[in-house]
């Protein structure tokens, strides 16, 4: 049997907290499946080596349009699926399922404008295959890198953001690092990349800038041994707080502008920190940055590490 998973969200995280099903569906069917993705979700990267996917289908732009619909309809009538399984509302993906003579379409209900990409997932998949399915994501790599000194702690710090609005200050995380060397001997992994030299050197220019390295160089494929050997994760609601979270250890997670209870509430490794007068209640209109604590972000980040 072969199986196609359409998930064409943009982003890593997005990919990251799909996981579960993409791994329940193949369970279930007991075979690995075809994974039908956009290039921003860097699937290529984070899964290639994932038994449970056989093969990563990008969805570029070149798919795009109304030539673009007969053309990835041709490509996947030509893999002869099944089954398919499309993690979203659209009648264009629907409609390519059938163009590309796929018999069985499984799909969200047609047309609807808005869902908890977390909740409709799960029921999405729970009701296909008859099974609880956990939400917590599990990411093996093929790579383990175990060279990271064992008598720091050893943090992945996520000073980068997909806009502004969601990214804490880089003095913020400075002066933060500042007081954790105080009371810990720390090495901090800039997680951020080529877009983001003028924060990383920022960084790299202070006085905590000898207790780092930086991602800037490194492939997303590169990080991944690096960050599952790291002690915690801190820092913006990002593509690398969702990775460590996947890859097993514990993220303090900063939501400011984007809402937290899609992105932050599906991992109990996942711990929160949203600004003053908001409780699970951040959006992408919340514009908090300048109102997280420093103090709770401090203390928590204390408590992880202890």
């Amino acid at each position: 049997m072969k199986i196609l998973i359409i998930q064409q969200r943009y982003g890593i995280g997005d990919m990251v907290i799909f996981l579960p099903y993409i791994h329940a569906i193949s369970k279930k069917f007991n075979t690995p499946v075809s994974l039908l993705s956009k290039e921003s979700s860097k699937a290529d990267d984070i899964l290639g080596k994932d038994k449970h996917i056989s093969e990563i289908i990008t969805l570029d732009k070149k798919k795009d349009g109304l030539s673009g619909f007969f053309k990835l309809s041709k490509e996947l009538k030509n893999r002869k699926f099944d089954k398919v399984f499309i993690f979203n509302s659209s009648l264009r993906y629907n409609l390519v399922a059938k163009f590309s003579g796929i018999k069985s379409i499984h799909q969200y209900p047609l047309f609807r404008s808005k869902d908890n990409i977390v909740h409709s997932a799960k029921i999405f998949t729970e009701k296909v295959i008859g099974n609880v399915v956990s939400t917590e994501p599990n990411l093996k790599i093929e790579s383990n890198n175990n060279n990271l000194n064992k008598n720091l702690k050893n943090i992945c710090l996520g000073i980068s953001a997909s806009g502004p609005t969601k990214r804490w200050d880089i003095d913020n995380y400075i002066k933060l690092c500042m007081e954790l060397v105080k009371i810990k001997k720390c090495k901090f992994y800039i997680a951020a990349g080529k877009n983001d030299f003028d924060l990383i050197n920022r960084f790299k220019n202070s006085d905590v800038g000898k207790h780092c390295e930086s991602f800037e160089k490194l492939s997303i494929k590169e990080t991944l041994p690096i960050i599952k050997n790291c002690d915690c994760y801190i820092g913006n609601d990002t593509g690398f707080a969702h990775l460590a979270t996947a890859l097993g250890i514990k993220t303090l997670t900063l939501f400011m502008d984007s809402p937290v209870m899609a992105y932050g509430k599906y991992s109990k490794r996942m711990i929160v920190v949203e600004p003053e007068g908001e409780k699970n209640s951040t959006t992408h209109d919340t514009l908090g940055k300048d109102k997280i604590s420093f103090q709770e972000v401090l203390t928590k980040a204390s408590q992880i590490l202890d």
